[in-house]
């Protein structure tokens, strides 16, 4: 099993009453974001592409721990199946709460394939746009009639949108993460009228399978990392999860419309 249950440190579960639907959901980020979410007491619906087997067992995890999920397949490169997969989850609700609406939406579909501008074909463009980009408008906008007033919605941007994660081989990439960050105020703005909330998050270097596993292949940059990060060490999974976890709460309720960078202080001070 993926946790030791530390994400389910009491088992009073505090939010019962509540659902939540992490899009890209079966590992690093999203993963942990699942688990989080799901300590408090939260149902979780959680989508994956290729990772079936690990997440059923992110549901068996919360699960076992008391907890309510549910995965889903998506491919978000697909919009065509989004009708779908609103079905699928209007089927989940029922099934597994009893109802009909959720609270939150989790926008984290990702991938990660460096090109430099010079050799970046139009099929990889393409690919950027559609999963990080079309896919969190459409999948929000077929998902919004099922979302309570007041829910929230938490989109995952990156530093590379940002004059402080500016690097080769990132110009698309960029591109799309900055295009998400001004359609999270966006989505901020028109909602308010249902007092929906829309933040972004932006990780800066962080230690996942993301980029094809690149820490894991390449252990040599975590030490050229850390240095160029204020706080001394690169980024986890959890350090992202709990500021996603935290921003879903009323403890946040008067903030909206923000793209928060969570990178420990990356590049702090370089300017370009």
């Amino acid at each position: 099993m993926y946790s030791e249950n530390k994400y389910f440190k009491t088992k009073k579960m505090i939010d019962k009453k509540k659902v939540a639907i992490i899009i890209g959901g079966s590992t690093g980020i999203g993963k942990s974001t699942a688990l989080q979410i799901a300590g408090q007491g939260i149902g979780v619906i959680l989508t994956y592409n290729s990772n079936k087997e690990k997440a059923e067992l992110i549901v068996d995890d919360i699960e076992n721990a008391g907890g309510k999920a549910v995965a889903l397949h998506l491919n978000a490169e697909k919009s065509e199946t989004f009708d779908a997969f609103k079905d699928s989850i209007e089927q989940s609700l029922k099934d597994k709460w009893q109802r009909n609406t959720f609270n939150y939406l989790v926008n984290n579909a990702g991938f990660g394939e460096a090109a430099s501008f010079e050799n970046t074909t139009e099929e990889l463009f393409d690919k950027n746009v559609a999963v990080m980009l079309k896919a969190p408008f459409f999948i929000t906008q077929k998902l919004l009639s099922l979302m309570e007033d007041r829910g929230v919605i938490i989109n995952t941007t990156s530093t590379a949108a940002l004059a402080t994660g500016i690097a080769g081989g990132n110009s698309v990439y960029g591109a799309v993460k900055a295009a998400l960050a001004v359609l999270t105020k966006y989505m901020a703005q028109e909602f308010s009228n249902r007092g929906i909330r829309a933040n972004s998050v932006a990780p800066g270097p962080t230690k996942t399978n993301f980029a094809d596993s690149g820490f894991e292949k390449f252990p040599e940059f975590i030490e050229l990392v850390a240095k160029k990060t204020a706080l001394g060490r690169v980024g986890e999974a959890d350090d992202l999860s709990k500021v996603i976890t935290s921003l879903l709460s009323d403890d946040f309720g008067w903030v909206t419309g923000q793209d928060i960078e969570v990178s420990g202080g990356f590049n702090l001070g370089v300017t370009f």
